[in-house]
Order: structure tokens, then C-alpha cells, then sequence
């Protein structure tokens, strides 16, 4: 498909290239013809200034001649140039009179056949423009239909591509995330674990639901103030989850920082489900084990998973542990 798509597209550059020459042929018989007009209006102006000068001539030889002989030639003309020539033979016109007229004329008829060459060439040329203006629209037509069908398969084959890849990529981060909850339920075995120096009861099942629940939600696009499938904000997707579980939690960072049931836990005690906050409490995720957490990060993005690294290594607040 994409080497008749080239081959069309070639083709369509060259019928292009056909149609803009014969346009400007076109255009240049167009610009002669306008020229011919005005030439051949010059033309008939000074016919007209001749006839006008001849008439005052033939009116001065006759009134200036009295011969019978001059008015019979007057009279008996047949064309200007059998007038010319009988006016000439009784040198009643000068050599200069003839002369301008015969000019004149002769000038206005190759005008005239001038005017009809070009105007046979515009018919012509008119017809060649017609022609090769349906030729490139043809071509053009298909060209878009093929380039409308491979784009479609392109984007169709993207499209299957890159949803498989979500599908892996999702089935790889669920089980990591079920693997890791598992551990941690056997580490924690249903007995409390230590916390900046006390014991604290944890359910170790909720954390495993936790994090498999807001793995479900990878790719689901982030809208300000989301708390739903349909979109979440940060915050909007730690209280949605955790909802899941039977834990209410406010819609609001600070808040759920400050949440009674919760408690702090240090960096290197981290589990999945913990929440970790960033920037001054602005930010909110859930930790899922590895060194990596799933959120809502901001505006233009989705639910997806990051690193505690980099930038997000510099922004780190905290983290609490929601206890029931």
C-alpha cells in the first residue's frame, strides 16, 4: 500500500506540474489577446483619421477641379485601392496619401488575423487547462482516498500496538503489586509491626486490595477535583480507593495527612498502600513497593506509576500509614 501511495503521489506532482504549465499558457494567450485589442483599436482609430483625411482631400479636388474627367474618377472607384489607384494616375493624391492609407489598411488586416490565430489558440488551450485540471483532480481524488485508507490502518495498528502494550504493561505492574502485597502479608502475618518505636495493628489483606484496586486505574486521565473512573486528581484517587476498602477518607491532601487514623512512617519502612505526599502536602500518592507509587499527577497526564527518585526524591514530605 505504501508503494502505490508513492507511485499516486508522483503521479499527483506530475499532473500538478502539467496543469500549472498549461494555466500559464493560458494566461499568456489571455495577456496577448488584451494587447491585440488595444493594437487593433489604434488600428481603427487611424484608419478612421485616414478616411477622415482622404474625405477632405477628395473634397478639396473637387471643388478645386472642374474637369468632368476628375469627378468620373471620384465616382467610378470600386474599393479605396481602385480609388487610390485612379487618384493617383491624375496625381490628385499625393504619393504620402497612398502611402498612409495603404499602411493603415494593411496593418488593420494583420491585426485582424492576428486576433483570429489567438483566439483559436485560447479555444485550444482553454480545452488543455479543462483537461489537465480533471487529470489532476482525478489523481488528486485518489490519492486522498489511499492516504485516508493507510491512515486509518496505520492508526488502527497504533492503536491495537499500543493497547497491548497498556494491557502488559498493566498485567506486569498488577502482578509486581499482588506479588509484593503478597509478601507483605506474610511478613506481617496478621501481628503488629513497629512504628517510630510502638505497635501498631495493620491488616496486611487491605494493603494488597489497596494496591490492587488502584492498579485497575492505570491510564485513566487526571481532571481537577476527579474522584471518580472517569478522572481523578490526586487526592481524588487515594480517597476513591481507599473507599473501596471501607476506609472514608476527606478529598483534600492536608486532610488526609491529617487523618486521624493514620500515623507516620518513616522512608525506609515504607509498605504498599502507605500514602506519600510531595510538595509543601500539595501531592498525594500510594506507595505499591519497589521504590514506586501510583497517583494522579497533574493537568495533560493519567494515572501512572513513578519512581520516589528525582524530582520527586527532592519534593518528598512523608508518608502515613492509614490504620482502618
Amino acid at each position: 500500500m505504501l508503494a502505490e501511495l508513492q507511485q499516486l503521489d508522483a503521479s499527483a506532482q506530475r499532473a500538478n506540474n502539467r496543469y500549472q504549465v498549461a494555466t500559464r499558457r493560458l494566461r499568456f494567450v489571455q495577456q496577448e489577446l488584451v494587447v491585440n485589442k488595444q493594437a487593433l483599436g489604434v488600428a481603427r482609430a487611424n484608419f478612421a483619421q485616414a478616411q477622415h483625411v482622404l474625405a477632405r482631400r477628395l473634397v478639396a479636388i473637387y471643388t478645386s477641379q472642374g474637369e468632368q474627367s476628375s469627378l468620373a474618377v471620384i465616382l467610378g472607384a470600386k474599393s479605396v485601392d481602385d480609388l487610390v489607384s485612379r487618384l493617383e494616375t491624375v496625381n490628385s493624391v499625393t504619393t504620402q496619401d497612398s502611402t498612409l492609407i495603404r499602411e493603415v489598411i494593411s496593418y488593420q488586416r494583420a491585426i485582424v488575423r492576428h486576433r483570429r490565430v489567438l483566439r483559436q489558440a485560447h479555444a485550444a488551450q482553454t480545452r488543455l487547462v479543462a483537461v489537465r485540471a480533471a487529470a489532476k483532480r482525478s489523481i488528486d481524488g485518489r490519492l486522498a482516498q489511499e492516504q485516508s485508507l493507510y491512515n486509518s490502518v496505520r492508526g488502527e495498528i497504533q492503536r491495537l500496538e499500543a493497547a497491548q502494550q497498556a494491557r502488559q504493561l498493566a498485567e506486569a505492574r498488577r502482578a509486581e503489586a499482588a506479588a509484593q502485597a503478597q509478601r507483605t502479608a506474610t511478613q506481617l502475618g496478621g501481628f503488629g509491626t513497629s512504628i517510630a518505636g510502638g505497635s501498631v495493628s495493620i491488616p496486611g489483606d487491605k494493603y494488597a486490595q489497596v494496591v490492587s484496586i488502584a492498579m485497575q486505574y492505570l491510564g485513566v486521565p487526571y481532571v481537577w477535583g476527579g474522584a471518580s473512573p472517569g478522572g481523578f486528581d490526586c487526592s481524588g484517587l487515594v480517597m476513591y480507593v481507599y473507599a473501596q476498602v471501607g476506609v472514608s477518607l476527606p478529598h483534600y491532601t492536608v486532610a488526609q495527612w491529617d487523618y486521624p487514623n493514620a500515623v507516620s512512617v518513616p522512608r525506609d519502612q515504607l509498605e504498599p498502600g502507605d500514602l506519600v505526599f510531595f510538595d509543601g502536602l500539595g501531592h498525594v500518592g500510594i506507595y505499591i513497593g519497589n521504590g514506586e507509587f501510583i497517583h494522579a499527577p497533574h493537568t495533560g497526564t493519567v494515572v501512572s506509576i513513578d519512581s520516589l527518585n528525582g524530582w520527586y526524591a527532592a519534593e518528598y514530605v512523608g508518608a502515613k500509614r492509614i490504620l482502618g
